[in-house]
């Protein structure tokens, strides 16, 4: 299988023709091989229209959510980038490509070692990834100019609008376990937080302290 020519087509009838137009993000849906970030028996399904399972009744994002919430970030190339939920890599490997540096958190204890040498193996030195509860932030690097949550949860955490910096962007989905919306907050220079729904989404629970507890 060419895997290039079905990353090309994936950004030019999934991405492309969803309306994102943002071409850094367009450059690196098309450089980043997503295949290299599932098993090797659902290879020939990575470049799909849809979400693949990953193990531990997590998933890998749909190729168009994927390029939504890093359009909806507005990454410049100099930002500190939050990930909450580093699952594959995939994202964090597409965010790496975008910000200056990328500090990812996730639960999941085996999925960090299968992570980290797939965006070994890509040469992408700019990433930090810890083992932790995702819904307490990473606070120690914080301030960040941009936040990704690849969860749902039923709020908010608070520790996410403490470690956004103003002016700094956070992407989430919010609402129950079945369905939730995906939001854009932006921390206002008069310390307020601008909410705006995007668009209607699911995802695995955000599972924490400040998220879903474990059923």
């Amino acid at each position: 299988m060419d895997y290039s020519i079905a990353r090309r087509r994936m950004v030019e009838q999934q991405i492309v023709a969803r309306g994102i137009t943002d071409q850094r993000v367009l450059d690196a849906m098309l450089t980043v091989p997503r295949h290299l970030f599932v098993e090797a028996g659902l290879q020939s399904h990575a470049y799909s229209d849809g979400s693949l399972p990953i193990g531990e009744k997590q998933t890998i994002s749909q190729p168009y959510i994927v390029a939504f919430m890093t359009a909806a970030l507005g990454l410049q190339g100099t930002e500190r980038v939050l990930e909450i939920g580093t699952g594959s890599g995939y994202q964090t490997a597409i965010l790496a490509k975008l910000a200056k540096r990328v500090y990812s958190i996730e639960r999941i204890g085996a999925f960090v070692g299968r992570a980290r040498k797939v965006l070994d193996q890509l040469q992408l030195s700019n990433i930090n990834i810890k083992i932790a509860d995702g819904t307490m932030g990473w606070r120690q690097q914080s301030p960040f100019a941009a936040i990704l949550v690849a969860a749902g949860s039923p709020d908010v955490p608070a520790e996410y609008l403490d470690q956004l910096e103003v002016g700094g962007t956070l992407i989430m989905p919010v609402g129950d376990k079945e369905q939730q919306n995906l939001l854009r907050i932006v921390h206002q220079s008069d310390g307020s937080f601008k909410r705006e729904q995007l668009l209607g989404c699911r995802f695995v629970p955000l599972i924490g302290e400040q998220g879903w507890q474990v059923d």
